[in-house]
């Protein structure tokens, strides 16, 4: 029990890394589609 109480200060460190990895990811992504959408419009427009 004494090794789990330990332990609960770094996996809750750890999960809040994966969370902050993630949302960044995600921001990536989503700038990504948006430059993409931003760029067929622009070939759309010229057509």
């Amino acid at each position: 029990m004494r090794r789990i109480l330990n332990a609960s200060p770094l996996l809750a460190l750890l999960a809040l890394a994966g969370c902050q990895t993630v949302q960044g990811a995600g921001n990536d992504l989503q700038s990504a589609g948006q430059a993409i959408s931003r760029e067929s419009q622009e070939a759309q427009a010229g057509m």
